[in-house]
C-alpha cells in the first residue's frame, strides 16, 4: 500500500529555509498535515559530511511520511547524496529543489537555475530515481526562470521519473511578490498524469478550497502561511475555528521548548523570527514585544516574556 494517498486532497508543509526545522515540523504535524519536508539540504554539504547538514536530516517520529529535499546539479554529487540518504530508513521521499530563487543557490546551477538547463535537470531527476531506494522521487519547481515554460518542465519531470510534483505558481523572476498564476498550475495538471501539488499564497481554508477546485490539483503545499499559524492545516481539513489565545499560548510555548531541546540555549535566538510571526495574531503591544525579544538571549528570560505576552487576550477579544 503506497505511503501517500492521492485519492483525496493531500496537504503538505512546504520546505522553507530557516523555518521548517524539526521543532516547527513537529508542531505542524500535530495539526494534521499529511506530509512534511525537510529544509533544503545542499547535496554538496551532505557529501562533505557537514555536521550541521546531517542534523537537518533528523525528523520527529510523528513525521510519517517524511521527505528530504536536496539541491544540486552535479550528477556524481547527487548520486553520493542519494546513497547517504539510502542508509536512512526514516525517509520516504527524496525531493529535488528546482524552485529556490536565492542568488547564492542559483549561481551554482541549483534551485530554480536548473530551469535554465532542462536537459541537466532531467539527468538529475533520473539519477535520483535510479539510485534512490525510497518509495518516491519528487520535484518542486517554479513556472520557469524568467519566462514561463511550465508545461515543458512538468513533462520532463514526469518523463525523467518523478512520481509527483509540487508547483510554485511563480517564475524565479517573480520571487515571492508576483501574483501566483493558478491557471498555469491547472495547465500543468492537464499536461501530466502524475499527481500535482499546488503551492503559492494559499493562506486560508477558503483559498485552499478555491485553488483545489480551480487547478484540479491533487493537493496543496503551504509554506509561509503556516509560519505563525501552524493550525492552518486543521482549519482546512477539519473546519477548525480561529484559535483561542489559550491555544496560541500553548503552541508557542511548546514550539519554544522544542527549539531549546533541539538547539540548546541558541534556540532562544533562533526562535525570535517565529515570535515575530506568532505575535501578529492581534495582540496589544506586539511591536514592543518584538523589539524586546530581539535583545533577549537567555532561554529562561525568553520563556518568561513569552508566557506573559501570550497570556493576554487578542485586541479583537477586548
Amino acid at each position: 500500500m503506497p505511503t501517500l494517498d492521492f485519492s483525496k486532497p493531500l496537504y503538505a508543509l512546504a520546505p522553507l529555509a530557516g523555518f521548517t526545522d524539526l521543532p516547527f515540523r513537529s508542531v505542524v504535524k500535530k495539526f494534521g498535515v499529511d506530509l512534511t519536508v525537510s529544509e533544503m539540504i545542499s547535496s554538496n554539504a551532505l557529501v562533505h559530511n557537514s555536521k550541521k547538514t546531517y542534523r537537518m536530516l533528523e525528523k520527529n517520529p510523528s513525521e510519517n511520511p517524511y521527505s528530504i529535499q536536496i539541491a544540486g546539479s552535479d550528477l556524481d554529487v547527487i548520486k553520493r547524496a542519494v546513497e547517504i540518504l539510502n542508509e536512512r530508513d526514516d525517509v520516504d521521499i527524496i525531493d529535488l529543489n528546482c524552485g529556490c530563487p536565492a542568488p547564492k543557490v542559483v549561481n551554482n546551477l541549483q534551485g530554480s537555475s536548473l530551469l535554465t538547463d532542462l536537459p541537466q535537470m532531467a539527468k538529475v531527476i533520473e539519477t535520483i530515481k535510479r539510485y534512490s531506494n525510497k518509495e518516491y522521487t519528487s520535484v518542486k519547481f517554479r513556472l520557469g526562470f524568467n519566462e514561463k515554460n511550465h508545461e515543458e518542465i512538468a513533462r520532463i519531470c514526469q518523463e525523467s521519473g518523478a512520481d509527483y510534483i509540487a508547483v510554485h505558481g511563480r517564475t524565479r523572476a517573480g520571487r515571492y511578490k508576483a501574483p501566483v498564476d493558478y491557471d498555469a498550475i491547472a495547465e500543468i495538471k492537464r499536461a501530466v498524469s502524475i499527481p500535482v501539488l499546488a503551492n503559492g499564497d494559499i493562506d486560508s481554508p477558503a483559498k485552499a478550497k478555491w485553488v483545489l477546485e480551480h487547478t484540479g490539483a491533487d493537493g496543496i503545499m503551504i509554506g509561509r502561511a503556516a509560519v505563525g499559524s501552524p493550525w492552518i492545516f486543521k482549519q482546512i481539513k477539519e473546519g477548525m475555528e480561529e484559535p483561542t489565545s489559550a491555544l496560541i499560548k500553548e503552541v508557542v510555548l511548546e514550539h519554544f521548548d522544542q527549539m531549546i531541546a533541539h538547539y540548546d540555549k541558541y534556540g532562544a535566538i533562533v526562535f525570535r523570527k517565529n515570535l515575530h510571526s506568532y505575535s501578529k495574531a492581534g495582540y496589544p503591544g506586539a511591536s514592543a514585544f518584538r523589539n524586546l525579544v530581539n535583545r533577549i538571549e537567555d532561554p529562561l528570560e525568553m520563556r518568561r516574556v513569552i508566557e506573559e505576552f501570550f497570556s493576554q487576550p487578542f485586541l479583537s477579544q477586548t
